[in-house]
């Protein structure tokens, strides 16, 4: 500490060899740090630590002096005392600082109280000696506005107070003491104010919060009545759309007379549009059933060869394309598996009908493996049909969201949503992979017996391992608080944002393997930060999670088609989030592979 820096300008410099020069020390440190343009209680603050200090080396020391600087290092400049002297130093100088040695009443407190005075304090204490720097910062641009002459002033002012009169000095102190006093009232009165004004506040936030829980119990309301009454109203819906189904069959077989042309190309456009309405009513229904859940597992033990067989049998009709084969992969050594039976075989069907629709030359390939490492049935529907763009993926998944294309032949949009719903209703997932004008991949993936929770492999760790970067940008401290925890316990490493403009601030900083976008954010929502990362070619790839509470329009929902997938915050489970990420992981690999 003896070594003096070159941003150091020296203003005086003091000996302490009697009382009167320790009072002396204190009026020079008040009057500088005055000069120096700080205010009333920077002042008072330097004056009283310099004090203290001043007065342990006078008492302990045979020689002591104080320096008084200014440090003119960017970017901010500071007023320093520095003191030193000759005194046997200090024992336990840890103990003494972190105020866990004893003292005799009235003493050993002047090194913490001076400590919490100044802005900067520090300390070297030998047995040949003690050196004590206080700093604190000097207001903005006042070294700048110092001239040679208002520094010969201070320099004048510091040599000129030798033999202070300590009277005069305790009434300094004693009016300093009051002003300071005066001060703390008129603060605790500001207090008080700001104290009565934020309970009043807060009235009102809890009268707003009991107000929207009302609001948000009758939607949820609204809502349990809807999924109730379209549950309950299977039977009405489906057995008009039957009848029609029944009547056009016998007038296509021609039990009450022959049809002209004419009449039988009206019958199939009935029978069609019938046909169709009751696709819809049942994907309907039974994605009401799964909200309200009225649909339960219902479990029991069957072999893959029996639902391949099931599914050759019920989907020959669909094949009215006759350059486009149908085939099953082998199903022998796998093993016998504890599930929905039904529900497997409807979610493979879906897979499979929207592969015959979307294929116009070459072939559907369904398969099924085990992955033993994991305990999983992987059944997959692959098709070398048209594809789908990789930013569509996520919208094929979403209620009444359809991809436009050339051979988009209607649909309600309600098939793939529905298999998604079964399979996490059964402990599993859906997954699809595609490439424009390859074909498209779709994978079911589940418990060999239900109820087992699916493992992860020590490959997906080190997948995990190897895109270990997630930005979870969120408003909702409590919401990052949880994707935080699930997805280090994932073995990623975690950064986080509070709105869109710091994410995208963080994502230039580092590119992150994966980002969880809340769309509600201050400055800049979710739907701008996905419009950001798309006008960058290097940023655009980035797989992005939408987490959201809210209630998605159609509209909204294609203007998230880029994003990966959409999870609702109510749905959100610590499994459910893992898989994902392990998802998006393996999806990573596989791209930069």
């Amino acid at each position: 500490m003896s070594d003096k820096p070159a941003t150091w300008i020296t203003l005086g410099t003091m000996r302490l060899v009697n009382a009167e020069d320790v009072v002396a020390a204190r009026l020079n440190a008040r009057q500088a740090a005055e000069m120096l343009g700080m205010d009333r209680q920077s002042q008072t603050r330097i004056a009283t630590a310099v004090s203290e200090i001043t007065r342990n080396a006078f008492s302990y020391a045979s020689q002591a002096r104080a320096e008084f600087v200014i440090d003119g290092q960017a970017p901010s400049h500071n007023f320093l005392v520095v003191v030193s002297d000759d005194g046997p130093g200090i024992d336990d100088l840890g103990s003494v600082l972190g105020g866990r040695k004893a003292f005799a009443p009235g003493r050993g407190k002047g090194l913490l109280s001076a400590r919490r005075l100044v802005d900067n304090f520090d300390i070297r204490s030998t047995p040949e000696g003690t050196t004590v720097r206080l700093s604190v910062r000097l207001p903005q641009g006042a070294l700048q506005r110092l001239t040679r002459e208002e520094q010969q002033a201070i320099a004048q002012l510091l040599s000129g107070h030798l033999g202070a009169d300590p009277i005069s000095a305790l009434q300094d102190q004693n009016r300093e003491i009051i002003e300071s006093l005066n001060d703390l009232q008129d603060r605790q009165a500001e207090t008080a104010r700001l104290n009565q004004e934020l309970e009043e506040t807060n009235r009102g936030v809890v009268a707003l919060y009991s107000e929207l829980e009302e609001k948000a119990e009758q939607l949820r309301g609204v809502s349990d009545t809807k999924s109730r009454f379209l549950s309950h109203m299977s039977h009405e819906f489906r057995t008009p759309l039957n009848s029609i189904l029944a009547l056009t069959r016998l007038l296509e077989d021609r039990v009450d007379g022959d049809l002209n042309p004419e009449q039988e190309r009206q019958v199939q456009y009935i029978r069609k549009s019938a046909q169709g309405l009751l696709d819809m009513v049942n994907d309907l229904l039974d994605l009401a059933k799964v909200e309200a859940g009225k649909v339960d597992v219902k479990a029991t033990e069957f072999t893959v060869d029996s639902i391949f067989a099931s599914l050759r049998g019920t989907l020959r009709p669909l094949l009215t394309n006759p350059a486009v084969e149908l085939l099953f992969g082998k199903t022998a050594q796998l093993p016998e598996m504890l599930a929905d039976e039904q529900k497997v075989v409807q979610i493979l069907r879906n897979f499979i009908a929207n592969a015959l629709k979307f294929t116009e030359t070459g072939h559907v390939l369904v398969e099924a493996r085990h992955d033993a490492a994991r305990q999983t049935i992987v059944f997959s529907v692959s098709d070398s049909g048209i594809g789908i763009d990789q930013h569509n993926i996520a919208l094929i998944f979403e209620e009444f969201s359809q991809v436009d294309g050339r051979l988009q032949k209607g649909g309600t949009g309600l098939g793939l949503p529905l298999t998604r719903r079964l399979a996490l209703l059964m402990g599993g997932e859906v997954r699809a992979t595609s490439q424009p004008g390859q074909g498209s991949t779709f994978e079911l993936v589940l418990p060999v017996r239900f109820g087992q929770v699916i493992s992860t492999t020590p490959d997906d760790d080190e997948t995990a391992r190897e895109t270990a970067h997630v930005l979870v940008v969120d408003d909702e401290e409590a919401f990052r608080y949880v994707l935080r925890h699930i997805a280090q316990d994932a073995g990623y490493e975690v950064r986080e944002a509070a709105d869109g403009l710091s994410a995208l601030q963080s994502v230039g900083l580092q590119r992150p393997d994966m980002i969880f976008l809340d769309l509600a954010m201050p400055q800049l929502d979710g739907f701008g930060v996905l419009e950001r990362l798309a006008e960058s070619s290097e940023l655009a790839s980035i797989p992005v999670v939408v987490c959201t509470s809210q209630l998605l329009s159609i509209d909204q929902k294609r203007q998230l088609a880029r994003a990966y997938a959409i999870v609702l915050k109510q749905d959100v489970s610590r499994d459910g989030l893992t898989a994902l990420m392990q998802g998006i992981a393996r999806d990573n690999q596989a791209r930069s592979g």
